[in-house]
């Protein structure tokens, strides 16, 4: 194993970076040339096939099949031109990961061979959906499941070296009607805030008839070199190193954020980089992230579904790159302990038909009065769901990172700064009772009128923040880095859009009253601002006293994933979801098995690999080091030469010996823990124990294992270390 080791050390030192050359220097010369986009859909569509396709994506409006006929057929006619060969219905299942099953448009037609792709063909597929987590929908045998088209994606050409594929973006439901993925219930999620969100502007500007959601996903990642990868069995199975001790250097220089891009890396950013503006995912940003071996890139704002749609994308184009260049991506929350984890800060706000962002304050006092109620209607939404916040962004993975180095923490809360903090207590303070004089709205609309002033410039950022205002958008920081973001999106959503349909009944129950809109507005804006101010927070997330203080504020503080996935089957959310047609209560018990059920499936699967390393790869190290050493004590000894030296090598094996002893010992007792745990039938009652009785056991063998590493030989540890890992030449 050691030779490996070093083989794999010497190969990563040798290594020159890949020289990429774009097809031009300016991007706009290539974006979107791999995407069925307005210019290509006008170029290859008719008139009346255009006009359709655009009233779906625009209006949602459906696509009859003779229309969707002539769709299919000028898509395959584009795909054809660009060298397409085959097609796909892409699809996001509840894997984590995307999904497509490849199809030629290669038939047979009265003996001849043609090209063809039909309209059903296009809308329609039938993948076997038997081998997809469906958490007890439908049986193994009830194994039919369909890929629907969804329109409001643009269909890409996926291109490897080996060909290219057309990929058409499409929602994933089982034959009984449920849906098995990601994208279905944000769609639904989309539409619910869109209708709620436009009723609400209409207090403020009949022109807004469509209100769409915004994204901007900044996605973090770790590169290792390939080759060490292969000495690393925990990294390449689970994503992260279960064992590892800190190395000398780590993050602690502070040297790494925004420093210079090593070569090799550059070379991957601009190759991948090239790769997702043909597909017409618009990166904006790159640079070094705080950990050594950490970098993030991230994308300008987009619609929030063909947002979601790109990342899910971009992860895999990353991964595909990077073995061009030799690197492996790591998008686990937490592949190294130590140092920084990794995150998918999702940066949200909202829009409308007439270009007005509704978390961004205007130049009057009619239209601050617009952006408060969104931006105090968004607040109130996350206190009265925070355990469901919490619940979006729960996963094994994540858990690792959630409360330390620059991550939020478990507990939800809420950062405005102290400009914005400032207008809620003033508007908190008005005296609800009383009718308003002249002089007080005046002083009012005066004061609303003062914010472009005050927002100039973004918000303070507070990086301990779960839910941050950062000047003209919401940023949800807690999103883990190798998520689906579609989960905490659709919650997020389903929420505000649940919020201002509560919001409008309330003013129009005012105004009935003959409350005047404005006042009506602002006195349920005022009791929000008074409901919901235990959630706000501006000091350190990270501190002992703010868990003193969130837990006398009555917030939850959910450490562990299996309790905070409780949120999703409560009767609070179910009613929600059940409520703006998300999930019906057959999908929201299914989705909450499936997550438990992958919880319980990664842990199970650490802890097999842990045994095996620690058992079959660290322990005959660590022997073969002490069997050196005792040879080494008892020669000195034949020879007269029992010195301070010899009684030092005598230390150091029954160190060795303890922390053997331990390992084994603990690895039989893990061992024994999950077998028990395997037994348990219920799912909750299951991934409740593999969090109680089984993780525990990982630290404490681990912290054998890393005490071992600064003991045995170097030459002889057959693992990567630290200091190889995070270091890229």
């Amino acid at each position: 194993m050691s030779n490996i080791r070093f083989r794999a050390i010497e190969t990563r030192t040798a290594r020159q970076p890949v020289k990429v050359i774009p097809p031009s220097t300016k991007v706009s010369d290539y974006f979107g040339t791999h995407v069925f986009n307005k210019e290509a859909m006008q170029k290859f569509l008719p008139k009346e096939a255009y006009k359709a396709v655009m009233a779906a994506i625009e209006q949602g409006e459906p696509v009859d099949r003779k229309m969707a006929d002539l769709i299919a057929l000028g898509m395959k006619d584009w795909a054809s031109s660009k060298g397409c060969s085959h097609y796909t219905h892409w699809f996001q299942p509840l894997t984590g990961l995307t999904a497509e099953k490849h199809d030629s448009f290669f038939e047979i037609n009265d003996g001849k061979a043609v090209e063809h792709f039909s309209g059903n063909a296009l809308a329609q597929q039938e993948p076997d959906a038997s081998s997809f987590p469906s958490g007890g929908i439908r049986n193994t045998f009830e194994a039919r499941g369909y890929t629907a088209w969804d329109p409001s994606s643009p269909a890409f050409i996926m291109e490897s070296a080996s060909g290219k594929t057309l990929c058409i973006p499409t929602i994933f439901v089982s034959y009984t009607g449920e849906t098995l993925d990601y994208k279905a219930p944000l769609l639904k999620a989309l539409h619910a805030l869109d209708k709620a969100a436009v009723e609400v502007c209409q207090y403020f500007d009949k022109d807004i008839t469509k209100v769409f959601a915004t994204l901007g996903v900044e996605q973090e990642y770790f590169l290792v070199d390939a080759a060490l990868l292969t000495s690393r069995p925990d990294l390449m199975i689970t994503g992260r190193t279960l064992f590892g001790h800190s190395p000398a250097k780590g993050q602690q220089l502070e040297d790494h954020y925004f420093g210079s891009i090593p070569d090799r890396v550059y070379s991957f950013m601009l190759d991948f980089e090239t790769e997702a503006y043909k597909l017409g995912i618009p990166l904006k940003t790159r640079h070094n992230e705080v950990a050594p071996s950490q970098f993030e890139c991230a994308p300008v704002f987009e619609e929030i579904n063909l947002a979601v749609d790109h990342n899910a994308l971009l992860m895999d184009l990353m991964e595909k790159v990077a073995s061009r260049h030799n690197f492996r991506v790591l998008l686990h929350e937490k592949p190294y302990a130590g140092i920084n984890g990794s995150g998918k800060h999702n940066n949200w706000s909202m829009g409308t038909n007439t270009g007005k962002n509704l978390l961004s304050p205007g130049s009057t006092p009619k239209s601050n009065l617009m952006f408060l109620t969104f931006f105090i209607n968004t607040i109130k939404a996350v206190f009265e769901h925070a355990d469901l916040m919490r619940a979006s962004i729960a996963s094994a993975s994540n858990d690792h990172r959630l409360g330390a180095n620059e991550a939020p923490p478990a507990i939800v809360s809420i950062f405005l700064g102290q400009q914005l903090t400032g207008i809620l207590d003033e508007l908190e303070e008005m005296v609800p009772e009383k009718k308003m004089t002249a002089d007080e709205k005046t002083a009012l609309k005066l004061n609303i009128g003062k914010i472009p002033e005050i927002l100039l410039d973004n918000t303070d950022r507070n990086r301990t923040s779960p839910f941050a205002f950062t000047g003209n958008k919401f940023e949800f920081r807690a999103v883990g880095s190798s998520a689906n973001c579609s989960n905490a999106m659709m919650v997020l959503n389903t929420i505000v859009a649940s919020q201002l349909r509560h919001f409008k009944k309330e003013v129009d129950g005012l105004m009935d009253k003959g409350v005047k809109k404005d006042e009506a507005i602002l006195k349920v804006l005022r009791q929000y601002i008074i409901d919901s101010k235990s959630i706000r927070f501006e000091g350190n997330g990270y501190s002992d006293e703010w868990v003193k203080e969130a837990k006398r504020r009555g917030l939850s503080n959910v450490h562990t994933t299996p309790q905070a996935l409780d949120a999703y089957v409560s009767r609070k959310s179910t009613k929600l979801f059940e409520e703006l047609d998300i999930f019906n209560h057959r999908e929201i018990e299914a989705r909450h098995e499936i997550m438990l059920e992958t919880y319980i499936k990664k842990l199970q699967i650490e802890a097999r690999v842990m045994g095996d390393l620690a058992i079959n790869h660290i322990l005959p190290a660590a022997l073969r080091y002490q069997t050196i050493l005792a040879n080494n004590v008892r020669s000195m000894n034949d020879i007269g030469m029992k010195s301070d030296m010899t009684m030092t090598q005598v230390d150091m094996i029954k160190e060795i010996t303890g922390h053997v002893s331990q390992i084994r010992g603990k690895a039989e007792e893990l061992i024994d823990a999950r077998r028990k745990a395997n037994r348990i039938t219920d799912v909750r009652e299951k991934a409740i124990a593999y969090c109680d009785t089984v993780k525990p056991y990982f630290d404490i063998i681990r912290d054998h294992i890393d005490r071992l590493e600064m003991i045995v030989d170097d030459e002889m540890w057959p693992i990567a270390k630290y200091r190889e890992l995070v270091t890229i030449r």
